[in-house]
């Protein structure tokens, strides 16, 4: 009985060892059997970032000659656990409030960040309608609050902290689901404040600094419009803030929502790979995607206003990210705090 078990065992052995190879084992990372995951946060429409990501995606598949498929979960907190899921495979367009939260949690590695117009930050907005009684700061004292999502740097993290420090203390807090839904809710008066990314204006002649007016016109001079090229205008200066991004359902959305002030600057948006990424594929992608900044298809893509606005990209380290840390650390705020 003995040798016949063994037998049959052997021959069950041999049949599997003879599947294995093309049933059982992985195929490559890169390839169509197994492609790399790229995970976009939903912070404008899905739809914009799934049509440029895919475009991004062709241009890094021809320059690499490996496989890519996008992805936009739900949520920011969806996207962390989605690159945690994957590891050896994902890479991730996070930003710094996420990304902090992706490293803390399973050694997420950023390798870049975007560069914006020349910018390696970015900053909040406090934005209210024209037509608010809330001039200062410590006007949104008990004032109505809609922020994009719990782990957005600068719709909730940073202006979190700045209203704690400053000692004002929100009334209803409506979690809106995204920048553009922000702008929206303060455009239809149903908050009386948002907070929203701001990148600034593009101003013809004369490029805005750091201390300068977040809005450098005058609306009972200079006309907003949408240009000829699609983009929003106050006369010549281009509104490169979350309010474009409503634009072609709000075309006036300037007229009607204004900015009471902007934060301090805030580290930029990552790109970021997954703690077991093969350091080889690594250097290939990201050679791909400096390369691809370079061409036009790339303002098709995350470098379009109406995608993530990414002009660029830069090296960066995970220390540059220790401000967020900080800020975590100041609020008290855990990952359970920011994601539910």
């Amino acid at each position: 009985m003995r040798t016949k078990f063994m037998i049959a065992a052997l021959s069950v052995s041999l049949a599997l060892g003879a599947v294995a190879p093309a049933a059982l084992a992985q195929d490559a990372l890169g390839s169509e059997g197994n492609p790399i995951q790229v995970f976009f946060v939903p912070s404008v429409e899905a739809q914009v970032i799934t049509t440029g990501g895919e475009i991004m995606a062709a241009a890094l598949e021809e320059a690499t000659g490996l496989n890519f498929e996008v992805s936009v979960p739900t949520s920011y907190a969806s996207t962390v656990e989605a690159m945690c899921a994957a590891p050896d495979s994902s890479i991730g367009f996070i930003p710094a409030a996420g990304y902090v939260i992706a490293s803390d949690r399973c050694g997420v590695e950023v390798s870049a960040a975007a560069v914006r117009r020349g910018w390696n930050v970015y900053w909040a907005a406090y934005i209210v309608r024209r037509d608010s009684d809330i001039y200062t700061f410590g006007d949104l004292e008990g004032r109505s609050w809609a922020y994009p999502d719990a782990s957005s740097t600068s719709g909730f993290v940073v202006p979190a902290v700045e209203l704690n420090n400053a000692g004002i203390t929100a009334g209803e807090q409506v979690e809106a689901g995204g920048h553009n839904q922000v702008v929206q809710a303060v455009y239809s008066g149903e908050v009386e404040f948002g907070t929203t990314f701001f990148s600034p204006p593009a101003v013809p002649g004369a490029a805005w600094g750091i201390g300068d007016n977040p809005e450098p016109y005058d609306l009972t001079v200079d006309e907003s419009r949408i240009g000829d090229d699609g983009a929003l205008y106050v006369g010549d200066v281009q509104i490169l803030d979350a309010r474009a991004n409503i634009r072609d359902t709000a075309p006036d959305v300037v007229d009607q929502v204004r900015i009471l002030r902007i934060s301090a600057p805030i580290p930029n948006d990552t790109l970021s790979f997954g703690p077991e990424f093969p350091e080889d594929l690594r250097v290939q992608i990201l050679d791909a995607l400096y390369a691809f900044a370079e061409t036009e298809e790339w303002a098709q893509s995350i470098g379009s206003e109406d995608f993530y606005g990414w002009s660029g990209l830069a090296p960066i380290t995970d220390a540059t990210y220790d401000v967020v840390r900080d800020q975590f650390e100041f609020l008290g705020l855990t990952e359970e705090d920011i994601f539910n």
